[in-house]
């Protein structure tokens, strides 16, 4: 990358020199296995402040830039048109302002432990209260149809009721992350392009801003809020409320790890490590594949996942 025209090579990983182990510090010793190392340096950069990292990132000069950063981005960036997909996947490593209204820019940042802090109360009391209601004895499924061939919902259901509803969340993750948050708006439509960079271009045009990584409550309500309503409306009300507390518990892990997959060190061959690495592909790499956070469960039948040989390729 060329700091002083302001360009990069967008969704590539700099090729820096191989690293150096501690008990080689010739570098000359053989790597046990190439993604191994590939992951491995992709992960300690990624955990590293941006200006410390050999991630690409273009150098943004506010006097010729697509945008006025002196002012609020969101009314901007539905005039880019058909410039706007190549510049929003442009990562910088500055904060981004949203709204003129002060109000309306602190409702749209967030600490990461508010979420934990805010729905975590939530989803232990809902969890309690589901498991009581079917205590009593009263739930029974398919009841609206027919009661002579009703099914008994016992308490002894609810923690299989609640593994369902993190499994329904990590679908919803993945549907959202792929056809609501990677959507590519038209060129021509300067309010689908507002609602995606509002949605989750201002993420990828500022990965690394610590404030905008999680969900912040209150918009978080309302869409939290519409998908209780579609619960209550398929299922028995505690049914549909321990489905629900399940998939509530399986966001808050969502948001609390997609944080951690940014700024978070994940011990080398972990679960989390391997997160990372595929996040930061994701990211610098592969915009339109590898949407699972949580999990890369839903990537497999969906065929996108990133390809394994990204991960082996000579340092």
């Amino acid at each position: 990358m060329d700091p002083g025209d302001g360009t990069s090579s967008v969704g590539t990983l700099a090729e820096p020199p191989p690293p150096r182990r501690r008990d080689d510090p010739s570098g000359l010793g053989r790597r046990k296995s190439l993604s191994e190392t590939v992951d491995e340096k992709v992960v300690d950069a990624a955990a590293q402040i941006p200006e410390q990292t050999d991630l690409c990132y273009k150098t943004v000069d506010v006097e010729k830039d697509l945008v006025d950063w002196q002012k609020p981005l969101l009314w901007q960036v539905g005039y880019l048109g058909e410039k706007y997909d190549e510049w929003v996947h442009q990562p910088v490593d500055r904060p981004i302002r949203l709204f003129h209204s002060d109000i309306l820019e602190s409702l749209s940042k967030t600490a990461w432990y508010v979420v934990f802090l805010v729905w975590t109360p939530v989803v232990l009391y809902l969890s309690w209260f589901s498991y009581t209601s079917l205590a009593q004895g009263n739930t029974r499924l398919f009841s609206s149809f027919t009661t002579e061939y009703s099914i008994p919902v016992h308490k002894y259901y609810f923690p299989f009721i609640f593994l369902l509803g993190m499994f329904l969340w990590s679908l919803l993750e993945y549907l959202i992350h792929r056809f609501v948050f990677h959507m590519k708006p038209p060129a021509s439509n300067y309010y689908l392009i507002t609602l995606h960079f509002l949605l989750h271009g201002q993420h990828h045009k500022s990965p690394f801003d610590s404030s905008r990584l999680v969900f912040p409550p209150v918009p978080a309500s309302l869409v939290i809020g519409f998908f209780y309503g579609v619960l209550r409306l398929l299922l028995p009300e505690v049914l549909g409320l321990s489905v629900f507390v399940g998939g509530l518990c399986g966001y808050v892990i969502y948001d609390m790890m997609h944080y951690y997959l940014h700024y978070g060190s994940p011990r080398k061959g972990t679960y989390l490590y391997g997160l990372k690495a595929y996040h930061v592909k994701h990211h610098f790499e592969h915009q339109r594949s590898g949407f699972g956070i949580s999990t890369r469960f839903w990537d497999y039948p969906f065929r996108t996942l990133i390809p394994e040989e990204t991960f082996k390729k000579e340092d």
